[in-house]
């Protein structure tokens, strides 16, 4: 058989001459050649010959690509099928559980339960129920009824003088500049209608934040974008100004988050406009780095100290923070400072390793951090250990689309649940993973104007608030199915996982602690060699 490059330079330049003159000569019954503009058809087989010809010399020559220059024209047929190839996969070859984050049937359930459609599924389960790893809870024959009053958690310590009565399921922080304007002011509606809590993300409150009277929590991370100085330190007066706000009902500070952690965040100039230069607090067109690590302290003792300093410029609305556990010893700090100063916040936000990002270098995406599920029951642990769980609300952000993952969280510590991507997936997000490319096909993770366009408002707020409404109804029909009046009663030994054949609860599989428990001298070995390693005086 001849080697590919030999066969296509013999059709390039033996055969299309040869069909060239063939064309003209049956044309014309001479070889005229303005017989060939007679007949269209073989006039574009002629134009589609030469084209092949001087296409294939400039490939052949000029071209970057290995493939090219020894397969002209030909490979370009391959890179056109690697281009399809997510959408092929998406929607003629993934089954309905296999695609991640979301598959095919969470993405559906969210769909459906946005518009307002049928959500039951009929004919049974498409998991394995006994595969490893596949989680599941017992039932109660005697289920009850779980009151509405029992939807919400009132989030503020004994320092807090405004406490905020939150829903068990809010929006995640996601950005203004990650998403388009549309998309931001259609999860604010659809927050203000469902009653439930909208995190600005890390970009600062945009006017889109405050169009429709949506709850907010604004996320102060590591650029303090809205509230910074022009050498990026916190700027007191400017974050005080926002904060009293009457929309602004709590404020998280950013350690790190799941997708990316000990990872800053970068805002090419490109992107930096008039308007996002304005809401940030950054200089027009020019490129902005996020440090990944907070200017204002360095120590658990210096976080503290700025927890309290945000404490007293709000007035004291409830102050938490995110972060994602990855070294224990340091998350263990953080709480000896606690003790230490007597500054407690109002909330942690744990934020899962599955977390996801509008952009992330896949190295930290797929390897840094510890998963939601652990990392919730680890921080619900060590707070039962030290004492202060009942001072501290804990807020769980991971990847969340049913009600079923909102009970897990909420039987391993937490007290409410943050969602961003199922969020999304309610304004119509169809997972096609273009958001850091400004490209999103549905307006929704874009800054093209043309594009976020179709993000209707009414609509999209309406799916947003139907979809918080009906996936909450499922939630507390969970509980009250497992024989509980109140979510509150869920506890770790209620999610069972499939390891090795056996169904095993997670307080057999982590070591659950006492109250007070790591103040004392009997500290399980699980938990010692990282409590006796951390210090509040460094990180």
């Amino acid at each position: 058989m001849l080697p590919a490059i030999r066969l296509y330079w013999i059709i390039t330049l033996v055969l299309t001459p040869l069909s060239l003159l063939w064309l003209l000569w049956s044309t014309s019954g001479a070889v005229a050649p303005s017989a060939i503009f007679d007949h269209p058809f073989k006039l574009s087989l002629v134009l589609f010959g030469v084209a092949w010809a001087i296409l294939g010399y400039y490939e052949m020559h000029h071209a970057r690509s290995n493939l090219r220059r020894i397969y002209p024209v030909l490979a370009n047929l391959r890179y056109l099928l690697e281009y399809i190839r997510p959408e092929i996969q998406q929607y003629f070859i993934a089954n309905n559980t296999e695609e991640k984050p979301f598959n095919r049937e969470q993405r559906n359930l969210v769909y459906r339960r946005a518009k307002g459609l049928n959500d039951t599924l009929p004919f049974g389960t498409e998991l394995d129920i006994v595969a490893e790893g596949y989680h599941s809870i017992y039932h109660s024959i005697k289920a009850k009824h779980v009151s509405e009053e029992h939807s919400r958690v009132m989030i503020g310590g004994p320092a807090c003088k405004q406490p905020y009565s939150a829903s068990r399921l809010n929006i995640s922080g996601m950005s203004f500049g990650a998403l388009s304007a549309t998309a931001i002011a259609a999860l604010n509606k659809g927050a203000a209608m469902g009653g439930f809590y909208h995190n600005t993300g890390e970009g600062s409150i945009s006017p889109y934040h405050l169009a429709h009277g949506g709850d907010l929590v604004w996320q102060v991370a590591t650029g303090y974008f809205g509230c910074r100085t022009r050498d990026g330190r916190f700027d007191d007066q400017a974050f005080a100004e926002k904060a009293a706000d009457h929309r602004v009902k709590m404020i998280e500070i950013k350690l790190s988050q799941g997708a990316k952690p000990s990872h800053g965040g970068v805002l090419p100039g490109a992107k930096v406009t008039a308007e996002i230069a304005r809401i940030r607090t950054v200089e027009v067109g020019k490129t902005v780095e996020s440090p990944a690590c907070h200017p204002e302290f360095d120590t658990p003792l210096g976080m503290m100290a700025f927890i309290d300093r945000v404490r007293r410029l709000c007035d004291a609305k409830p102050v938490g923070f995110k972060f994602c556990l990855g070294r224990r010893s340091e998350f263990l700090g953080i709480v000896k400072a606690m003790l230490e100063t007597g500054i407690v916040p109002d909330f942690i936000t744990v934020d899962g390793a599955e977390g996801g990002t509008g952009a992330a270098p896949m190295e930290f995406s797929n390897r840094l951090g510890v998963p939601c599920l652990e990392a919730t029951y680890y921080v619900n642990q060590v707070l039962i250990g030290v004492g202060l769980r009942q001072q501290v609300r804990i807020i769980s952000a991971g990847k969340t689309a049913t009600g079923f993952e909102i009970l897990e969280k909420i039987a391993m510590g937490a007290d409410v649940v943050n969602a961003a991507r199922s969020m999304m997936l309610a304004l119509g997000c169809i997972q096609s993973k273009s958001c850091n490319t400004n490209k999103c096909p549905t307006g929704i993770a874009t800054q093209d104007p043309a594009r976020a366009k179709a993000v209707g408002l009414e609509d999209k707020s309406q799916r947003v608030y139907n979809f918080h409404r009906t996936t909450m109804k499922a939630f507390l029909e969970l509980v009250g199915a497992m024989g509980y009046r109140d979510p509150s009663e869920l506890r770790p030994s209620d999610i069972h996982v499939r390891l090795q054949g056996n169904l095993r609860n997670y307080n057999e599989i982590y070591t659950p602690l006492k109250e007070g428990q790591l103040l004392g001298e009997d500290i399980p070995q699980t938990y010692r060699n990282d409590w006796l390693a951390a210090s509040a005086a460094a990180f």
